[in-house]
């Protein structure tokens, strides 16, 4: 130090550098303790990154195994340990080739763990059932007890870290979703299998009613292709008057009036014919209430729905004429009658054939149901529409008029009938002249409150007076007229020494096919030619025949005659029916003797046919089943006769062995002025068809008759448009 206190350069030099050491010392301290401070702080986030990751580990429900690119598992997790079945310590450091499971693909073919481990980029989950981003890799992981657990596979690089980073492998168990549409598409293969198998209609449909899915049943019904009706709107298919209300209760249904709706309805096949169906609906909805589709039955009830229309065209019809009974004329008179200005808007003929008893006396009842079957049709082409002909029975007759003019029109159908009635009837042989006496009534006032009963007894007396007047004409009431009706009379005749005698004989009418107009067959028709009263039809003795026992001995008489006859025509090769009833077959002895008659003439198979009235069939069809059967072996086919009036049920026909069936000349005489007739005959025809039956239409009078018949599906025909029944036609 110098003088004066003062510090010599060397000092300064000295103190600066202690200075300068000094600073050096405090800022490597604080380094230290700022590079300790960053080992705690790191120190303590390893400890919590592997903390997280140990509960991650041993809490996630997906299993993981992190593993080197060479396959050692470094880490994995409590549910992959469960998932191979062991325990998570001993995993570690095992390669994933020598774990203790099976990996197996959806063949059951096994998977080599290479495979299963190696990385793949992960696409984004295509459904709800998959993970999100799994790479669509699903094994099974087969532990060798039990069933295999199901898993989606994903593996990728572990972020972070230097060098070649490990792999993460993340097992997301999916046994319970595989399980769901394992189980969905079980129910929808069973589903698939119960529709297109199901005996009846099934179809599905969208909000707007078009079809999307349709069984073999249901098309069969619609009679089309199931492809060819997917997409067309089911409203289309039904029959036009029956659309509205089939929308209304679509419209309903969609709208939550209602969840479901059972209709029956008509529906229009693609052939053209009309069938019914029950329609059973039921609307399934969204997750949002809105409607998705709806599911369809559809039942064919065509056969109860004809059987139902026949048992009523039974019950308000004649089965003679197929003209309205008189219980139908009752409910047709006390509805116009009820009217609001029924007085001067509604008449009523009365008709009374005149001489009519001399016609059945005579030439027998078959004879007469013949004048009265052509009488009816008189009525039908007089009243053209504007009125309702009836039989109430015998020869009597009634048709009610109701038309805002009723006594002009009535007139009109009276001279009408006179008329038609001009030409003679031909029956047989023969020209049968038929008169009628008519009479007329129009409501008035007086009639009107008077009810139905006051004016058909008005309309009788005026029918009296006719009569009294010299018939054959027509008279109309007036209140001077005393209210009273005539009486009817039946006959009856013996049997039993005619059969002996051989006075009975067969005549023969032509069968003949409708589309060709050429003969293929004939059918006998018994008569009896009795010694004092000529020649008899079969009304006037079968009826006798059956209530005395003696239908037997009749029918084989007659079997005896036609089988003759066949071995005389030999050469036409035309086949010859012959009518029996079920009562004449009971007992088995006349089907002994057609089969001992066939082989006694050797008749050829199918020229002798048996014709068995379905009438007289009743409940006794099981009981000649055998019969039948034995006739059908023998060659001898069976034709149901009279067919659309027995009282069995429709079906019966599939348990009977019935070779074809003839329509009931009632339903022919309906031609063609009444449509339920003809809808009738059509649905008979198609029934029979579908039963793969020989078809023939009986009571042919006219041109138009045969065309309508043969368009219904009628093969065949006969009746007095291909000529009466001869005793031995020429050229057989």
């Amino acid at each position: 130090m110098g003088r004066g206190g003062a510090l010599t350069p060397s000092a300064l030099v000295a103190a600066t550098v202690a200075v300068v050491a000094l600073a050096l010392l405090v800022a490597i301290g604080l380094r230290a303790r700022r590079a300790r401070a960053r080992a705690d702080s790191a120190a303590a986030g390893r400890a919590l990154a592997e903390g997280r990751l140990a509960g991650v580990l041993a809490a996630g429900r997906d299993g993981i195994l992190v593993h080197t690119r060479d396959g050692h598992v470094t880490e994995v997790s409590a549910a992959a340990a469960e998932l191979f079945g062991t325990d998570m310590r001993s995993l570690v450091g095992t390669r994933v080739d020598h774990l203790p499971v099976r990996w197996r693909n959806d063949d059951g073919e096994e998977v080599v763990p290479s495979s299963v481990f190696a990385p793949r980029t992960a696409p984004v989950a295509s459904s709800p059932d998959e993970a999100p981003g799994a790479p669509g890799l699903v094994l099974g992981v087969d532990r060798g007890v039990g069933e295999p657990r199901w898993v989606q596979v994903t593996t990728r690089p572990l972020p972070g870290g230097p060098g070649d980073p490990e792999l993460v492998t993340v097992l997301t168990d999916v046994t319970g979703p595989r399980e769901v549409r394992a189980a969905l598409a079980r129910s929808e293969r069973q589903f698939q299998a119960a529709m297109e198998n199901a005996p009846i209609g099934m179809a599905l449909a969208d909000p707007s009613w078009r079809l999307e899915q349709v069984n073999p049943a249901f098309a069969a019904l619609l009679g089309a292709d199931a492809a060819s009706l997917v997409g067309r709107d089911l409203s289309s298919l039904s029959h036009p008057a029956d659309r509205a209300l089939e929308r209304a209760q679509v419209q309903e249904m969609l709208a939550g009036a209602r969840q479901r709706f059972t209709l029956e309805k008509r529906y229009v096949r693609a052939d053209g014919q009309t069938v019914w169906g029950v329609l059973d609906a039921v609307l399934v909805r969204n997750a949002t209430g809105a409607p998705d589709h709806v599911v369809l039955q559809l039942r064919d009830v065509t056969e109860s729905r004809m059987q139902s229309e026949l048992l009523a065209h039974r019950a308000m019809h004649d089965s003679l004429t197929g003209l309205a009974n008189r219980a139908r004329m009752h409910e047709v008179l006390e509805h116009c009658l009820g009217e609001p200005d029924a007085a001067g808007r509604v008449a009523v003929l009365a008709i009374d054939l005149d001489e009519f008893k001399q016609i059945n006396d005579r030439y027998g009842h078959a004879a007469g149901d013949e004048v009265l079957v052509h009488v009816a049709g008189v009525l039908r082409a007089a009243t053209a529409g504007r009125g309702t002909p009836a039989r109430l029975g015998g020869d009597e007759f009634v048709v009610v008029i109701r038309d805002p003019d009723a006594a002009r029109v009535v007139f009109e159908v009276s001279a009408g009938i006179h008329q038609g009635l001009r030409d003679p009837v031909r029956t047989e042989r023969r020209r049968l002249p038929v008169r009628a006496s008519v009479g007329i009534a129009v409501a008035d006032t007086a009639l009107v409150r008077s009810g139905p009963m006051g004016l058909l007894a008005a309309a009788d007396a005026a029918l009296y007076r006719a009569k009294a007047a010299g018939r054959g004409r027509s008279e109309v009431y007036d209140a001077s007229m005393t209210m009273s009706a005539p009486s009817k009379h039946g006959v009856a005749a013996e049997l039993g020494e005619a059969i002996e005698r051989g006075q009975l004989v067969l005549h023969y009418q032509s069968v003949v096919d409708l589309g060709t107009g050429a003969v293929v067959g004939q059918e006998a028709l018994v008569r009896w030619q009795h010694p004092e009263r000529g020649l008899l039809l079969p009304g006037s003795f079968l009826p006798t025949a059956e209530e005395t026992g003696l239908g037997a001995a009749l029918g084989g008489n007659v079997m005896t005659q036609a089988a003759a006859y066949l071995a005389r025509t030999q050469e036409a090769g035309r086949w010859l029916s012959v009518n029996v009833s079920a009562d004449q077959l009971g007992d088995g002895e006349l089907v002994a003797r057609i089969l001992a008659e066939v082989e006694r003439f050797r008749v050829a198979p199918g020229r002798l046919v048996v014709e068995l009235t379905e009438a007289s069939l009743g409940d006794s069809s099981a009981h000649i089943r055998h019969e039948l059967g034995q006739l059908r072996q023998a060659g001898v086919p069976v034709v149901l006769d009279d067919f659309g009036t027995g009282v069995n049920p429709l079906s019966s026909l599939r348990d009977l062995p019935v070779t074809g069936v003839k329509l009931d000349m009632s339903y022919t005489a309906g031609i063609p002025e009444d449509p339920a007739a003809a809808r009738v005959s059509r649905a008979l025809g198609s029934l029979a068809r579908e039963l793969e039956l020989v078809t023939i239409a009986s009571g042919i009078e006219t041109e138009e008759q045969a065309r309508v018949l043969h368009g219904c599906g009628w093969r065949f025909g006969q009746g007095w448009l291909f000529g009466a029944g001869e005793s031995e036609p020429l050229g057989i």
